[in-house]
């Protein structure tokens, strides 16, 4: 468990609060017990205070065991808003139990006085849930204020790039690359997994940041204006994290595709980049190319196949919008996710020593996380006679793989693990896809290989930038279950179900 110079610093601010809360306390109960003329206890403050000592010292190993079993120091920006006061409150609750629990058992070494500790759990308790709920309101006021002022600053500027859903897997890498190129960057995200996966470019001078979710109209049209370039990556991706709530799903994958597009093309921005995937061809034995038949086999295949046909619907002379067929993303960025084959195998193999994997014939298409970021980049700095108007594979030959080859490369680079060939999982996606489009044309070359990606996961581990592979934080799937419990979400109804598989097979039947 490593721990940032940043979480030493809330640490220590806890320390002073949890331990403040104590002296008030015990100010509190010495007070009255002097009123009471209560014998038992010292006749001065100072006095009474040491005969607490002991159990003072114990509350803070106990209080600080727990914020690092809860995950406050270690993940606390993956908590967000009243659920992170929930956490924080579920861990000063069981340090003040296990605190009464010790000093019922060994009541001679730790003294102990249930109104005076009653009175430091409620203002720890308050203290600590309220410092994390105002620090938090200062970041978006300070995160407004900088959209505020950067939009009156950057309207005037020739080259802005709108980019939205940017603070995820592949945007995360993807900023800094065109912050590197000398671009300035309007961002629109609402930082569904907080703001660390941009935490180092996120004060940057020729960044904007709109932390708004991109289905609202307002915050789109406010986002657009200066701009020349819209990159869209935002969406729920993944087909477990579609499956849980498909109408939220066609809702942010296509309802709010159609409107962004809509308002570029009012706007005349000049190019339009959207993320795409490779998952729309499904299963078939053949090499597949940009004009082979579409076969998804699951909602997030179709709801992005959708997305085409309207992108396609809206190209006219002026505005000829870019598709990225992305391939099958792996290895480590801003805002890495262990729920990919790639990561997962290999974090497997690593912490449980077991690299289980489920029909091994199957072929996938694999690009690493920085080429994928690299390939909008490309498309971006494409002529529009180029690439505007075009649909493009995004990976290279050599990234096309069998999962069992995936498991033997693994295996080869964690020989202590144990290879295990299963069954199928129910996933039916089998194919292999030609890249030489993308590469005649744009002239894109992948930098990674498979080999090199695992071993970029191993490192990491090795190095204790990762521990936890488990953790919500790195699943699309497990953060939106646990948000859906959180808000009391439920996923839809089986005639829901049949009612969004018909508006998605309504757009994607037009002509």
């Amino acid at each position: 468990m490593k721990l940032k110079k940043e979480a030493f610093m809330r640490m220590f601010a806890d320390g002073v609060m949890l331990n403040g809360a104590a002296l008030l306390g015990f100010a509190i109960r010495f007070a009255l017990a002097s009123d009471a003329n209560d014998r038992s206890i010292p006749s001065s403050f100072s006095s009474f205070v040491l005969s607490r000592l002991p159990t003072l010292t114990l509350l803070n190993v106990i209080f600080f065991i727990a914020f690092l079993l809860f995950g406050v120091y270690t993940r606390g920006r993956s908590y967000r808003g009243s659920y992170k006061s929930v956490v924080i409150l579920q861990a000063v609750s069981v340090t003040f139990l296990l605190l009464g629990t010790f000093c019922y058992v060994l009541p001679d070494l730790f003294p102990f006085s249930i109104f005076g500790w009653i009175v430091t759990y409620l203002l720890t308790a308050l203290l600590t849930c309220g410092a994390r709920i105002w620090m938090a309101s200062l970041s978006a006021q300070a995160l407004e204020q900088k959209t505020i002022t950067g939009l009156a600053v950057n309207r005037k500027e020739e080259k802005l790039i709108l980019v939205i859903g940017g603070a995820g897997y592949i945007g995360s890498g993807l900023l800094k690359k065109l912050l590197d190129k000398g671009y300035s960057v309007r961002l629109v995200d609402a930082f569904m997994f907080g703001e660390e996966p941009i935490q180092d470019i996120i004060d940057h001078p020729r960044l904007e940041v709109i932390k708004a979710d991109f289905r609202q109209i307002d915050k789109i049209v406010q986002a657009m204006y200066g701009v020349n370039s819209v990159i869209h990556l935002g969406a729920i991706v993944g087909d477990p994290a579609c499956a849980l709530d498909e109408t939220f799903t066609i809702e942010v994958n296509l309802m709010a595709t159609r409107m962004i597009a809509e308002c570029a093309k009012g706007f005349g921005v000049e190019k339009f980049i959207f993320a795409s995937t490779c998952s729309v061809y499904g299963a078939s034995e053949e090499i597949l190319d940009e004009k082979s038949a579409l076969k998804p086999v699951s909602l997030y295949a179709r709801s992005k196949i959708a997305c085409e046909k309207i992108l396609v619907e809206l190209t006219d002379e002026k505005f000829r919008p870019t598709i990225l067929r992305f391939g099958t993303v792996y290895g480590l960025s801003g805002r890495t996710r262990f729920d990919l084959v790639v990561n997962l195998l290999t974090a497997k193999a690593i912490v449980d020593g077991k690299i289980t994997v489920f029909g091994e014939d199957q072929w996938r298409p694999f690009v690493h996380v920085d080429d994928a970021s690299l390939a909008v980049a490309t498309a971006l700095e494409a002529p529009i006679a180029v690439a505007g108007g075009e649909t493009f594979n995004v990976g290279s030959d050599d990234g096309n793989m069998t999962l069992g080859q995936v498991g033997r490369l693994i295996k080869s680079l964690v020989p202590t693990a144990e290879l295990i060939a299963s069954g199928s999982d129910g996933d039916r996606r089998n194919y292999r896809v030609d890249f030489s489009k993308i590469s005649n044309r744009l002239k894109y070359q992948p930098k990674w290989t498979v080999e090199q990606g695992v071993k970029q996961v191993i490192e990491a581990f090795d190095s204790g930038k990762v521990s936890d592979y488990q953790s919500t934080m790195y699943s699309n799937v497990k953060f939106l279950t646990e948000e859906a419990v959180r808000t009391g979400l439920k996923t839809d109804s089986e005639r829901m179900r049949q009612l969004v598989e018909e508006s998605v097979d309504q757009v994607i039947s037009m002509n």
